[in-house]
Formats: structure tokens, sequence, C-alpha cells
């Protein structure tokens, strides 16, 4: 009923958004801007908001350019570079580990057609249950199974355990690819990249990286959870797993929903796994930006799974890396976002960002999150159900007013222009009405140095709205390039319209590694 009573509200919104539209004329957008209303951030909502730094550079997906996204080497190196945040987007296996993983079909960034195909991993399955279900009779496997293969939707990640998905390579993908073919290297095939897990995510950030049997002294032949090696030539190189096992915990699958009749649950396994603190890290440690997508992507309860694995309660080694705000043993202990030119983010109340462009989801993170960790409610333009329709004064800041209402703290506009093409949803004015409901802008994705010259001033963007609107037209920002954006906010610091405490922070920060050599130096 909640659900109903809200797209209804929601959709009468839009419509009468939508009506307004087109019945009054937008002759002059810089004039009827002014007469649009905007909601505000309370007090308390604008002081989770300054929780995060000021042009905050965020490494998306790690980086899509130098290296495979969402994998260890795009995350090492996005930190090594000096990235104010990891960014990922979260999905979650059918045994409920939570991924970093962008793409709903697992197609584009794995080597899933060459390992299974379109079957169900039978075998693979089995092995799986046989291990948590220890004891369990054959006719208790079956019986599991057989639920399994009238679920099973082929490259869903969902449909796999996270068991299975360890048997994917998630790198030489990109060596393939003819957008990335230029920046193809052997390391990300012999230093097997895997799809991240949240975990991962947070150990990157903390100046971690996997720890690797033959690299970290450990012998695979003598470890016996590691069943997948079977599939591969040889072990050597391939991650630590330590231990599996089954909790008390459900999550109802998407692929699982409503099967035959009736609602079937899965039950969670944790993975235990091996981290090594990085011999390459330098000392930045960055905060994590991490996306919820469309919720029927995602267990009913999932926003309870990102809560929990934020805590880093379930392990026992690397619990003192508590992210999460909300826990007395999560709260940062500094408050300084730079120490010595090296990011710090990840040790202050800034260290995880919340993102969404699902209606839905932002109000589930509003219930879980109570607005008290930093919100970003991001928007594209579209036909689709949560999809900003309008661009217009009107129809801008109606999502805006949406992003007021369920606690979010900051803004997520595209930006136009090459590669992406993607619509232009951060004009000046834009920009300005963020800054009125006393929210903070965080645009995408960066991939230019035109774009960064262009929304940080240097190009007159061709406004006629006045002195008012100044820009740059960005408060952090969402970047396929850090090394680009962190250089060229270095080149220009005096030239921007930023206060001289900002320009002395840039100016500190320090250096910029070159981006191949950076690669080499990690073993890529």
């Amino acid at each position: 009923m909640v659900n109903k009573l809200f797209y209804a509200s929601l959709a009468c919104g839009l419509l009468l958004s939508a009506t307004s539209c087109e019945n009054q004329k937008f002759n002059d957008t810089y004039v009827d801007v002014d007469r649009v209303h905007v909601d505000t951030l309370s007090a308390e909502l604008q002081k989770v908001r300054d929780y995060v730094p000021e042009l905050a550079v965020v490494a998306h997906r790690g980086t899509t350019y130098w290296a495979p996204e969402e994998t260890e080497a795009a995350y090492r190196w996005a930190r090594e570079i000096g990235a104010d945040y990891l960014e990922a987007d979260l999905q979650v296996s059918k045994d409920g580990v939570i991924l970093a993983l962008h793409d709903t079909d697992l197609k584009r960034t794995t080597n899933i057609e060459d390992v299974f195909g379109e079957r169900f991993p039978e075998k693979e399955r089995r092995e799986f249950y046989n291990h948590v279900y220890a004891g369990k009779p054959a006719s208790f496997i079956d019986s599991l199974i057989n639920v399994d293969k009238t679920a099973f939707v082929p490259n869903y990640p969902c449909s796999y355990t996270y068991y299975e998905l360890l048997m994917l390579d998630a790198g030489s993908w990109f060596n393939q690819d003819p957008v990335s073919a230029e920046q193809a290297r052997e390391g990300f095939t012999e230093h097997r990249q895997y799809i991240s897990t949240l975990e991962d995510l947070i150990m990157y950030s903390k100046g971690y990286r996997l720890a690797r049997y033959g690299q970290d002294g450990d012998n695979a032949n003598a470890a016996p959870l590691m069943y997948w090696k079977k599939f591969t030539d040889d072990a050597e190189g391939q991650r630590i797993l330590t231990g599996m096992k089954l909790t008390d915990k459900e999550i109802t699958n998407p692929v699982n929903f409503n099967l035959a009749g009736k609602t079937v649950k899965d039950r969670i396994v944790r993975y235990t796994f091996k981290y090594v603190k990085d011999e390459h890290f330098a000392g930045h440690i960055p905060g994590i930006y991490i996306e919820l997508k469309e919720p029927w992507l995602n267990p009913s309860n999932f926003e309870d799974l990102v809560y929990d694995e934020l805590t880093m309660a379930h392990n026992e080694t690397y619990k003192q890396f508590n992210m999460n705000i909300m826990t007395n043993e999560g709260k940062g202990t500094s408050t300084e976002f730079y120490k010595n030119g090296y990011v710090n983010v990840g040790n202050t109340n800034g260290k995880v960002i919340l993102q969404t462009f699902s209606l839905q989801s932002l109000r589930r993170v509003c219930d879980k999150f109570k607005g008290e960790v930093p919100m970003c409610f991001l928007l594209w333009k579209g036909t689709g159900a949560t999809d900003l329709t309008y661009d217009d004064p009107v129809g801008y800041a109606s999502f805006i007013n949406l992003g007021v209402q369920y606690k979010a703290h900051f803004m997520g506009p595209c930006i136009a222009g090459a590669p992406n093409n993607y619509p232009e949803l951060n004009q000046p004015w834009q920009h300005d009405l963020i800054h009125r409901a006393k929210m903070k802008n965080h645009p995408y994705s960066f991939d230019t140095y035109d774009q960064m010259a262009k929304y940080f001033g240097l190009y007159n963007w061709g406004n006629n709205g006045g002195a008012r609107y100044q820009a740059p037209y960005v408060d952090a920002y969402f970047t396929n390039h850090t090394d680009m954006s962190l250089q060229f906010m270095k080149d220009h610091a005096d030239e921007l319209n930023i206060s001289d405490e900002m320009k002395a922070t840039i100016k500190a920060k320090v250096a910029v590694p070159d981006a191949r050599e950076l690669l080499n130096d990690l073993g890529y």
C-alpha cells in the first residue's frame, strides 16, 4: 500500500509539473528560474552535507579508461593516482555477496560466455551446496538445484553464487575491446582480475590489495577451499579464499521471487578472503562512493545488507575498518580531508557517500540511513519512471524537491559532450537551483580537458544570467580520468573562482603520477 501511494503521489506530481510546463511559456530561463520554488535542506542535513570535501574527485568505477572497470587494477590505480573517492555500482550474487558491478549482464566485462555459456552451472552449484550444506542428504541438494534451474537466468549476476563468479576473468575483456585496446596490458590477464566485492572496495580504500597464492607465501595445492582452481591451468596468482560459511540470514533473490506461486529465499554465505598491505600504497586513503541500483535488481532487504557490510562486523580480522558512521565504531577519526598532501577522506565522516538514480531506492535509503550518511540523487533525462522528463525550471526543481524530501544532500546531473554525449543537465541556472536548495552539485562524468575547462569557467559558457552564475559549476565530480582532472586543477588553481583556502589545498597535494608509469609500478 505504501508503494502504491508513493507512486500515485509521484505520478500526480509529475503530471502537474508536465501540465505547468505545457501551459507556461519559458521565454527567458534566467527569469523563469527565479519563479520556481525549491525546498531547502535542514540545518542537520547541511551538517552531513559538509562531511564531504569541496571539489572532491570521484574515480568513476575506479577508471573506465586505464584499466578494467571496478576491478582491483582500476581501484588500486585510482587510489594511488590521488582520487578522493572510489566509485562503484552495487549488485548482489545469489548467495548474498555484494558485488561492485555496473551491468545487469555479465557478458561485457567477464568471460562468462567462455566459462559457462548459456548453461546452468549444475556441476559447480552441486560442489557449492555440498560444501556449505555438508552432511545434508543428496535428495536435499537435488531439491535446491531443481529450484535454481527453474529460476536460472543466463548471465544475470544474481543467478550465480560468488563461488561460481570467482571462476570468471574480469580483466581480459579490456584488452580485446576496441575502445580500450590502446590501453591493453598483459598484466590485466596475468594478475587475474575478479569481480570486486564491497568488502574488496573497502580494503582497497584502506591501502590493501588481494592476497594471492604464490605471491604472498601460500601454497594453492594446500587450499581445500579453492575448488575452482581446476578450471584454470595454474592456481598461481589467484586470490586466497580461507572460508565459506552458511549464515542464518536470508535474501529474496530477484530471480526467485514468486517462483511457482511462492517466494523462495536464499541463504547468505560469508566468504573469508585474505588481504595484504599493498606494497605500492603511497598514503592516500580515499572514501567510497557507492551506487544502489533499481530495487528490482536486488533483494528487498538490500539496504540492510549494505548497512551491515559497511560495518565490517562479519570480518574479525578487518572489523577495525568499519565504514558505517551510523555506528560509534564507524565514526570518522579525523576532520582533515588531506594530510601532508595525501587524501585522508576515508578517515573522516565523509568516508562513504551513497547514490542512486532510482526514486524508490532513494526512499528506501532514506528509511534505512535517515539522512545521516551523505547521499546523492542522480539525474538522467529520459522517459522512464525515474527519469527527469522536463529539464525546464519547473521540472528540474521538482526533482530537487524530491531529493530534499528524501534527505539527499547532493544532486548528480549529467554533463554534455563527447565521448559520452549525455544530455545537458548541468547548465549554470541548474547549478544555481541546486545551491538554492542548500544542496551541493556532483555532476558526471568528466572525460576531457575541455569539459574540465568549460565547467570550471576557463571557457565562456555563453550564458546571459549575469554575475550570479559564476563557475565552477561543480562542488565535486565524477571522472573516468582522475589523472587528467587532478592535473587540471593543479595547473589552473590560481585561475579558478574558488577560495584561497581551496587553492592552497589543491596546490599542496602531492604530484599526480603519470598514468602509464603508475600502471607499470603496480605490476600491470
